[in-house]
């Protein structure tokens, strides 16, 4: 029980990484630039939690479904897991509805000349 958070937060990353193999996304479609955004947003997301803890606003909760163990005061091995699914979340969404809204006024336009033609 103690490693259920951390193995969803796994299965989670492969989720993403299966949806942005799938529509070529993130990662599939260009690798060196998702791992420079990926690696700055953890740092960057790690770099905030610590300060944080630094300032007492953050602390750990105890849980059943948690490892318990921790890389640092405060900070759970579980975090930088979930950082990086964060990431890869909000990429992959963001990503995706770029792609989605991009396709609207093309679609709007290729009507718009259908009703001209006729």
């Amino acid at each position: 029980m103690g490693v259920l958070y951390l193995l969803s937060l796994v299965l989670g990353i492969a989720c993403m990484l299966l949806l942005d193999h799938r529509f070529r996304l993130f990662f599939w479609r260009d690798a060196k630039a998702a791992a420079i955004v990926t690696v700055v947003g953890v740092l960057f997301l790690l770099a905030w939690d610590l300060a944080g803890i630094g300032l007492g606003i953050f602390l750990r909760g105890e849980g059943t479904i948690a490892t318990g163990l921790l890389i640092a005061p405060e900070l759970p091995l579980e975090e930088p897991v979930f950082l990086l699914f964060l990431v890869l979340c909000t990429m992959v969404l963001y990503t995706g509805a770029r792609r989605l809204l991009d396709r609207i006024p093309a679609r709007r336009r290729e009507s718009e000349r259908e009703r001209e033609i006729v």
